[in-house]
């Protein structure tokens, strides 16, 4: 088979990996009226393919067809889970996904792109964006590109594997989170509905927590942890404040003994990120964190301690994170 012309590498092919569900549909109507101007402005250079996603994981596999096929850039069109989705379709048993035209085309390598458009556009908050579409094909016009990195979590006793662009956590965060999933329909409230409910039947624990392969170490009283490889996560609560999606490392906060209304009287402050200056709060940069349960036995008398990422459940308690820097190059 003849390699691709450079008139076909010169037009080439941009995914839009739509979920048309997302923020109660509202996405889906959106994108409708933004095609036809993507399309006006932009069809003329490149090949403009429309991908509606089907449920669950769906996004993860259109953008793993994409790579192969050689697409230029894939763009995630919704919110903080669809870009997820679409971040895991970049790699494949744990490893990055090549193209099919690699060997033809070495220096050629799929760009990440996002439209926000969902419930919660937590990653685009890190470069100021807002869900105005106009903008957001002005950015892909100009096609400036700037490396990211990419979090990793292996966890539960499958050791299972999944990566995050934005933020990993567990215990009432990431229980919280699970809640919030109920509720999207509420809009960025969700998340504070879901972190009220999260704290029935809470317990703060005591893990064990070992950084970049160093000692183990049990923290008393944990309420939870977060792994941010960007800052803001449950609709703008600037949870990881130092973190930057470029830097190579993770920003870690350990936040321990909260009650319930330690959540209500200084929710502000988590929006802020100044929560980190606080007594009980521990902020530290990492490229590794393991997280294990002190006495497994606890599993049997109370659920598990949960973990998720970019706010999709994942599982359980034990879980490694770490960082892969410059993975992605993504179009800002």
């Amino acid at each position: 088979m003849e390699p691709p012309s450079h008139e076909t590498i010169r037009k080439q092919d941009y995914v839009f990996i739509v979920n048309p569900n997302g923020a109660n549909g509202r996405t889906g109507d959106s994108w409708k009226k933004l095609l036809p101007k993507l399309t006006a402005r932009l069809g003329n250079n490149w090949n403009i393919s429309e991908k509606l996603t089907a449920g669950p994981q769906h996004a993860t596999q259109l953008a793993r067809e994409a790579i192969r096929d050689g697409a230029a850039a894939v763009i995630a069109v919704g919110g903080d889970g669809t870009l997820h989705e679409v971040v895991n379709g970049f790699f494949e048993n744990g490893k990055p996904i090549e193209s099919k035209l690699a060997d033809s085309f070495p220096a050629q390598k799929t760009a990440l792109g996002l439209i926000p458009m969902g419930t919660g556009s937590d990653f685009a908050r890190v470069f100021g964006w807002n869900s105005d579409p106009t903008r957001a094909i002005d950015r892909l016009c100009k096609g400036e590109k700037k490396k990211v990195d990419v979090g990793q979590v292996i966890y539960g006793k499958e050791r299972k594997k999944r990566f995050f662009i934005n933020v990993a956590d567990l215990h009432l965060s990431a229980k919280a989170g699970f809640y919030a999933g109920m509720h999207k329909r509420i809009g960025n409230l969700s998340y504070v509905v879901g972190a009220l409910q999260g704290f029935q039947g809470h317990r703060n624990r005591d893990l064990k927590i070992r950084v970049d392969g160093g000692k183990w170490e049990t923290w008393s009283e944990v309420t939870a942890i977060c792994v941010g490889n960007s800052k803001y996560f449950g609709g703008g609560m600037k949870i990881t404040p130092t973190a930057d999606p470029s830097s190579g490392d993770l920003e870690v906060v350990i936040i321990k003994g909260y009650k319930w209304y330690d959540f209500l009287l200084k929710l502000h402050t988590l929006y802020l990120g100044s929560h980190i200056r606080q007594k009980n709060v521990t902020s530290m940069k990492v490229r590794r964190l393991d997280v294990e349960e002190v006495d497994d036995s606890t599993k049997e008398k109370y659920p598990g301690t949960f973990v998720q990422a970019d706010g999709e459940h994942l599982g359980f308690l034990d879980a490694s994170f770490s960082v892969i820097p410059a993975a992605i190059d993504f179009i800002r």
